[in-house]
């Protein structure tokens, strides 16, 4: 569908929603990775418009903040009132006249608390209102449960008329299953001259966007209403439970994009993406995974099931599974899992293994290398074809500084070993279990720490008198010495 550059988009963001029952403005609720403001920010960017500007009012500091981070190409108009969704509106061609916008065009309204809206539906709008030739025409939808909407009032012959807020309407309109979905294209230049012409004649003394259909018309304009395809999309949310409602509706449909794409979804019921997430042909996801922010996977990987991946990137053919991993990189054909924490910084490379119970922080760990189980690796540099031993720790905090150590290819450390960095393991160097290196190994040497072992014999039997070890202890002494009596006698 080809369609004209809108000259402005103008996104209503300052209510309470006091719905809500929140400290955090409406607008800034997320939902798939991104807020509601953005999601309709997202799809208003579709249409590539000159200006789009939001109207902020309630906790305007937040969400202005929000936007100067977000959307920093958005301007922002203050209703430091809000009186209503004319005094908004005009609020913000006010805000676009004062900064030489040119309003001659097309003129889109949308709300900052409709994140289930997408590009396409504007973009009909637009396609429908300037086809026509109209002053404005309403987005519309007809819908199961039309309580609370203002209703698309049509004449006998089905011609639209005007939109009639549900507070006002009659028993007979409220009947009608066609609302206005708040959303409108406009001619940009009668826009501006309307909204100076709104009246607070109504049961809640607000100015409503609704009655510049009425005028408009009433000036001889042509006015007309689009229905959406999908009725779904209109759907504000003004509460927790909309909340919910919308980001399950998001989360369906972005699953059957990344399906449609290649991907197997074992489990869509449990499976959670972000809207910016990207996963690659060939990849299962298993049930109980949640993949986050800027997430990348590639093609033919595994993930979960139990996984949480935030702004984490896996390779081609790796695997993860039950693990927790943000801002990490896992290589193609590395596998990770089960039970394992990928703290940000974390570097698996390619055909790298981080096994049960492993966590990694800041830390690389080189081709084909393997950390399998129990250990904790922090600030370190891991060469290709190592094999760290179990129940290891790289001791990386002194106190009050971070320290790193470097292990060399091929190098192979035992089981409890203690790095104290900084600390370099040389290139195929070898460490006995339960070593604490705390000097640097040379290339091909064998480090141990421990001295010879030493039995103190018989401190079972005099510190723990009376307790299972002792019976044990003497139990087994006593049958050795009956052995060694019938070995004595040559029995």
């Amino acid at each position: 569908m080809s369609v004209s550059r809108p000259a402005a988009v103008i996104v209503l963001a300052a209510g309470e929603g006091t719905r809500m029952k929140s400290r955090l403005p409406k607008v800034l609720h997320e939902i798939c990775g991104r807020a509601m403001l953005g999601h309709v920010l997202a799809a208003a960017g579709e249409l590539e418009p000159e200006r789009t500007v939001a109207v902020i009012g309630h906790a305007r500091e937040r969400v202005g903040a929000y936007l100067a981070e977000a959307a920093p190409e958005v301007a922002t108009a203050v209703q430091a009132e809000q009186n209503g969704t004319g005094h908004a509106v005009r609020v913000a061609v006010d805000e676009l006249k004062a900064q030489g916008a040119r309003l001659s065009g097309t003129v889109v309204l949308a709300y900052g608390d409709t994140p289930l809206l997408r590009g396409s539906t504007l973009a009909g709008l637009v396609e429908a209102h300037e086809s026509a030739g109209n002053a404005v025409t309403v987005l519309s939808a007809k819908v199961p449960d039309p309580a609370g909407y203002g209703r698309v009032v049509r004449d006998a012959d089905g011609v639209f008329t005007e939109i009639v807020e549900h507070a006002d309407a009659t028993d007979g309109q409220r009947a009608v299953d066609e609302i206005n979905s708040g959303m409108y294209a406009f001619d940009g230049d009668l826009l501006a001259e309307v909204v100076h012409r709104l009246s607070t004649d109504n049961a809640k003394g607000e100015e409503y966007i609704t009655d510049a259909v009425a005028i408009l018309r009433g000036d001889g304009h042509r006015v007309d209403a689009a229905v959406a395809a999908d009725w779904v999309e209109i759907q504000g949310v003004n509460d927790r439970v909309q909340l919910a409602e919308a980001r399950r509706l998001l989360n369906g449909r972005l699953l059957e994009a990344h399906m449609r794409a290649g991907v197997t979804v074992v489990d869509p019921a449990t499976t959670w993406v972000d809207v910016q997430v990207e996963v690659g042909r060939d990849t299962v996801l298993e049930p109980q995974v949640r993949l986050r922010g800027g997430t990348r996977v590639g093609e033919g990987a595994l993930v979960g099931p139990n996984t949480t991946l935030t702004d984490t990137r896996v390779g081609d053919e790796a695997r993860v599974r039950e693990a927790f991993a943000e801002g990490a990189e896992v290589g193609p054909g590395a596998s990770v899992g089960p039970y394992v924490y990928l703290r940000p910084g974390a570097v698996l490379c390619d055909g790298a293994k981080a096994g049960t119970f492993v966590e990694v922080k800041n830390s690389t760990v080189g081709p084909r290398s393997k950390v399998p189980h129990l250990t904790y690796v922090g600030d370190a540099d891991i060469g290709e074809g190592v094999n760290i031993g179990a129940s290891s720790v790289f001791v990386n905090y002194d106190g009050v500084d971070k320290h790193r150590t470097t292990v060399g290819d091929h190098a192979r450390t035992g089981s409890d070993n203690m790095f104290v960095a900084p600390v370099n393991v040389g290139p195929g160097a070898y460490s006995g279990a339960g070593t604490v290196v705390r000097d640097d190994v040379p290339p091909g040497a064998l480090a141990v720490s421990a001295g010879g072992q030493r039995n103190i014999e018989g401190w079972v039997q005099r510190k723990r008198p009376g307790t299972a070890a002792a019976e044990a202890a003497e139990r087994a002494l006593r049958d050795a010495e009956i052995r060694d009596e019938h070995a004595g006698k040559g029995e």
